[in-house]
């Protein structure tokens, strides 16, 4: 089983959750992660620390906007001046909320777009010089929204969608030095927001395996993609359990 040993990954909003779960997981494969986050200075620190004392110099932090495309181009600077290469990239940071269609205001459609598909463009358009050296790839985190709508996340569902197909742009335009996937999320984690639990079980039996899937689960399917899948460029995996099965 080849190793990630001597490759380095930069990860967007990851200090947690998912992105936290798939930095460990490349790190335990061998790789150098670089976390970016926004906000949650204090998880990535503790995060840092947490990789750091399995092995030496294997974790940084970059801290950056996506929203502020101009500061784009900085985060990779800051990899390569921290980590020396950069041979991945996981565009995982996201943003999610309802916008109905009677209430749906511009701000929210700018960030929802910005976080979940313009960012994610202008990362790879920074990332793809060094990328091309290394005969790196790129992991979008799409989402099965982006595929299947859900009522009331009108802004949400598009970006996801227009992440899909830049997925699959960017294969073609990459190619054949940089490999270009997705993984789209079903039911892993739910939102931080009050609990409904009405909702999750409607969610759930939805889903062929009716369960709810693991940040593990996501975290594998990047690993695989990263590490073994040299063959596969411009796919979209879902890892839903099944919930695409049903309309």
């Amino acid at each position: 089983m080849a190793t990630l040993q001597g490759k380095v990954a930069l990860l967007t909003g990851a200090a947690r959750r998912i992105g936290a779960e798939i930095a460990r997981t490349l790190h335990s494969a061998g790789a150098t992660v670089v976390i970016h986050y926004r906000n949650s200075a204090t998880d990535a620190e503790q995060l840092q620390a947490e990789l750091n004392a399995q092995r030496k110099n294997s974790c940084f932090l970059v801290r950056g906007d996506l929203l502020d495309i101009a500061s784009i181009p900085n985060l990779i600077t800051q990899t390569l001046e921290q980590a020396g290469r950069l041979d991945i990239l996981v565009n995982n940071a996201s943003s999610f909320y309802p916008t109905p269609l009677a209430t749906v205001t511009e701000q929210q459609f700018d960030d929802l777009i910005g976080t979940n598909l313009k960012a994610p463009l202008f990362m790879a358009q920074a990332a793809a010089p060094h990328l091309q050296a290394n005969h790196g790839c790129i992991i979008n985190m799409v989402d099965i929204h982006g595929m299947r709508p859900l009522q009331g996340y009108a802004a949400y569902c598009t970006a996801k969608a227009g992440l899909l197909m830049l997925t699959q742009v960017l294969a073609r335009e990459l190619g054949p030095n940089v490999r270009v996937n997705g993984i789209a999320p079903g039911a892993i984690l739910w939102p931080e927001m009050p609990a409904n639990h009405a909702m999750h079980a409607e969610i759930l039996a939805k889903t062929a395996l009716k369960r709810e899937g693991s940040p593990a689960d996501i975290a594998k399917t990047v690993l695989f993609l990263v590490r073994d899948a040299d063959y596969i460029t411009g796919q979209i995996i879902p890892v839903d359990g099944g919930r695409l099965l049903n309309h």
